[in-house]
């Protein structure tokens, strides 16, 4: 076999269990109608952006001398800001997010992974450069990537009740996103944006919940039990927890909401009834703030 025949096939094989992850986000991303529009900005890298005319106080080295002597004027090479050019995702593959409480609803992580793979697109289809955080798929650009971001996305594997953000391999002065449920222990959320704010790292905190989990209609003899089933608590006065659950939620969204304050990134909560097109608008428009 040649080695276009390898590789054919070896692309061949990358794609075939993608299509309805990646054809559903690539139609959500179009419907957005934002359009193709990169986020280019100069400063430290090593590929060619713009000429500019040269300006006082611009150093003798940084003129490319060849672009010069083709007019009377002097110009600077400027080169592309790699780190703000990059965005790292974090979804959770927990098993909480395999909630869903209606066969009409999605389940949490269905509409995470579309999420992230429709605002993948996006910033692909704008020049950015996007990966995985902790997945071992630093972030590129191109279609070829969407391939991989839809299949480390659609990937099986154990894991456990409630997720932890993973910072790993993110990049100084870069953006990431994080979607999740976070109704899990919060103090890795804290640790994972504490860490990202020392890096100079901005973003967006997407909580995805189902409208059950907001509303908790459960009255009389109620069992909860986890995805997983590690979890379980059974109750004769469902109705008695109501108050109680619905203030440690708003607690929860409230540390989620001042946490991203105070480390300059932003939060949302989207629920899985509702359309998915007005949360990809939100997070491309908070992955482009302050950048």
């Amino acid at each position: 076999m040649t080695a276009a025949a390898d590789l054919r096939a070896d692309a061949e094989a990358l794609a075939a269990p993608l299509p309805p992850l990646l054809a559903d986000a690539q139609h959500l991303a179009h419907s957005v109608m934002l359009g193709a529009h990169g986020r280019r900005r100069a400063g430290a890298g090593d590929e060619f952006w713009q000429y500019r005319p040269a300006m006082p106080g611009d150093e003798a080295r940084t003129i490319d001398w060849r672009r010069s002597g083709r007019s009377d004027a002097h110009f600077v090479q400027e080169k592309e800001w790699q780190a703000a050019q990059s965005v790292l995702l974090w979804v959770d593959g927990a098993r909480s997010m395999g909630f869903a409480s209606d066969k009409a609803l999605p389940e949490k992580g269905a509409r995470a992974r579309l999420l992230a793979m429709a605002i993948a697109v996006l910033l692909i289809r704008g020049g950015e450069r996007v990966g995985l955080s902790g997945l071992g798929l630093p972030p590129r650009s191109g279609p070829v990537q969407l391939l991989r971001l839809a299949a480390a996305l659609a990937a099986d594997g154990d894991a456990p009740e409630y997720g932890a953000p993973e910072s790993r391999g993110m990049l100084a002065r870069s953006r990431a996103l994080f979607v999740s449920d976070f109704l899990g222990d919060p103090a890795p959320v804290v640790e994972a944006l504490t860490k990202a704010a020392d890096r100079g790292i901005k973003g967006a905190i997407l909580q995805v919940l189902d409208p059950q989990e907001e509303a908790f209609p459960f009255d009389g003899r109620t069992i909860f039990e986890s995805i997983g089933g590690s979890l379980r608590h059974e109750t004769l006065k469902a109705g008695d927890l109501r108050a109680r659950y619905l203030d440690r939620l708003a607690a929860r969204k409230a540390m989620l909401r001042d946490l991203a304050r105070a480390t300059g990134w932003q939060y949302h909560c989207h629920h899985t009834a509702d359309g998915a097109a007005p949360a990809l608008l939100w997070l491309f428009g908070a992955l482009e703030h302050d950048h």
